[in-house]
């Protein structure tokens, strides 16, 4: 049930995230973006509170053998650097501006978290 409730919040979290990112290329262009970035960003933090909480409950259950696991090391320092994108987004108004940098960030923000999904699919086989 952990690993179905992790899956849940990293599909709230990215899909929430792509919905987003679509709106700022200019797909959907009659949604104004404040009420959506608002709905949106909140089901991703959602998400994100949901695969962290279930992410550290699996993580707790054998600690040092993913502490060990360079998959899982890398992956812990991919969302490290999500956060760091996130802040960087948000810290300039992206949403306020929607110009080449808001969609390279987001860009960037999706590419991170793929990454992510994929570092967590292969956590089990390294």
């Amino acid at each position: 049930m952990l690993e179905v409730a992790h899956l849940v919040g990293v599909a709230l979290l990215l899909g929430n995230l792509l919905l987003l990112e679509a709106r700022v290329w200019g797909l959907g262009a009659a949604l104004p973006v404040q009420p959506l970035a608002r709905l949106s960003l909140g089901l991703a933090v959602l998400g994100f509170g949901l695969a962290a909480a279930s992410g550290l409950t699996m993580f707790a259950t054998m600690p040092s053998e993913l502490l060990g696991n360079r998959v899982f090391t890398a992956k812990m320092a991919l969302i490290a650097l999500a956060a760091c994108n996130a802040g960087w987004f948000h810290g300039r108004r992206s949403l306020q501006r929607l110009d080449g940098t808001a969609r390279a960030l987001l860009g960037v923000s999706t590419l991170l978290w793929l990454t992510v999904l994929t570092c967590g699919r292969w956590i089990g086989y390294v």
